[in-house]
């Protein structure tokens, strides 16, 4: 017998859940590796900042430290979550804009040796539509060739099968965003470093769930974002992570007054600034990075260890659900937690058509076609009986609708 209950009384971190806003008529919210919960800290934060450094410092607040918010929360996110020394993370730009800024600095750090240009870039035929349609626009703009790797998993096994000579760049997701599949960051990496090239690391959903170790892995650059697990809120903005030793050669595609070196002497031609602010382009968002402190701030408290044993627990509780009260899906997630992130993914033809009821009823998963409703669990913020809630209702509307 299934006794949520009892987990959620085993949970260490069972009372950081009440750190986060209610939202009234939820029952079950089981979408946070899409938009996570805010936290009440954030929301007195972001209120602090609108009355007390917007109105009243108002253009004297640039001076006053809003200008080095991109990298002081950048190294913070770097020492709390991604297991990176300071001067190596940066705040700023969404997502899309970072991963091209950061794709196309690497493709300059990767010009012809010898006879054989280094003119292919490697990426997943599964992966995120923005990672592969900015691989694809990139390649048709600079002439190069898109190796894919075929759809299934993304293992050693079949990243050493595409990469080589030729290859610039390899770029991947660590936890496939439609099932869960938790990549050999490590592994993979180490084996694209041997065949020449560098490897750029998606850390969308794994950022704020999973322990990394980004300087230790030896991973060149990496590219999140900050809305998921970090729950900086719709929008906010994304980070990027450029390896030491890349940094005084990394070329801005993107140059912007702020990522120069000297940005208001508003000289003629650009020189990039020093560490990550070359990396930055324009005036960065600093609202939309303001509440993403108090999460780093919760996870530090919590342990990104402790976390990842909360992440495990959730998705194992979430199979066994699935297995005894939802027998007829299919289970797109892997069953080894060594190798699953914080989401399940189940298919069933009939779930597209019971999301509708599934919102009225307060019950929040995310649908993705075909036929896929994600799991996706928040460590911080989801309780096993929340969890099962939400799945007896998934399985409650199957039967309506097989019965309809």
């Amino acid at each position: 017998m299934i006794d949520s209950a009892a987990l959620d009384r085993a949970d260490p971190l069972t009372g950081l859940r009440e750190r986060f806003v209610p939202a009234p008529g939820v029952t079950a919210y089981l979408d946070g590796n899409s938009l996570g919960r805010p936290l009440t800290a954030s929301v007195e934060r972001v209120e602090t900042f609108l009355r007390e450094q917007w109105a009243t410092r108002l253009i004297r607040g640039w001076d006053e430290g809003w200008l080095d918010l991109p990298v002081r929360i950048g190294d913070e996110l770097g020492r709390v979550a991604l297991g990176a020394a300071s001067g190596q993370t940066v705040i700023g730009d969404s997502t899309t804009v970072l991963l091209y800024k950061v794709i196309r600095a690497a493709l300059e750090l990767r010009p012809a040796e010898g006879r054989a240009p280094r003119d292919e870039i490697v990426i997943d035929r599964d992966d995120f539509p923005t990672d592969r349609y900015l691989v694809e626009s990139i390649a048709a703009e600079r002439g190069l060739t898109v190796r894919w790797i075929e759809e299934g998993d993304v293992t050693p096994d079949r990243v050493a099968a595409v990469v080589g000579p030729r290859t610039a760049v390899v770029v991947l997701s660590a936890i496939a965003y439609r099932s869960g599949f938790l990549a050999d960051v490590p592994a993979i990496t180490g084996l694209v470093h041997d065949a020449g090239a560098l490897m750029l690391w998606d850390l969308c959903h794994s950022a704020g769930v999973l322990p990394h170790s980004l300087d230790a892995w030896g991973v060149d650059f990496a590219v999140g974002c900050s809305y998921k697990y970090l729950n900086g809120g719709p929008g906010a903005p994304a980070f990027a992570y450029v390896r030491a030793g890349l940094q005084s050669e990394f070329r801005q595609p993107i140059a912007g007054w702020l990522g120069s070196a000297t940005p208001f002497e508003m000289v003629q031609g650009y020189r990039p600034g020093p560490g990550m602010r070359r990396v930055l382009s324009g005036t960065p968002p600093i609202l939309a990075m303001v509440g993403l402190q108090d999460t780093l701030a919760l996870i530090d408290e919590a342990g990104i260890d402790a976390v990842r044993a909360k992440s495990v627990a959730l998705t194992e509780h979430a199979i066994a659900l699935a297995d005894d009260l939802l027998p007829d899906a299919v289970l797109a997630t892997p069953r080894d937690a060594a190798r699953r992130g914080s989401h399940v993914t189940l298919d069933h033809p009939a779930f597209e058509a019971i999301m509708p009821r599934l919102w009225d009823r307060g019950v929040i998963p995310d649908f993705r076609r075909p036929s896929g409703i994600r799991l996706g669990l928040s460590p911080l913020s989801t309780s096993f009986a929340e969890l099962e809630l939400g799945v007896r209702a998934i399985a409650e509307e199957l039967a309506r609708e097989a019965a309809a």
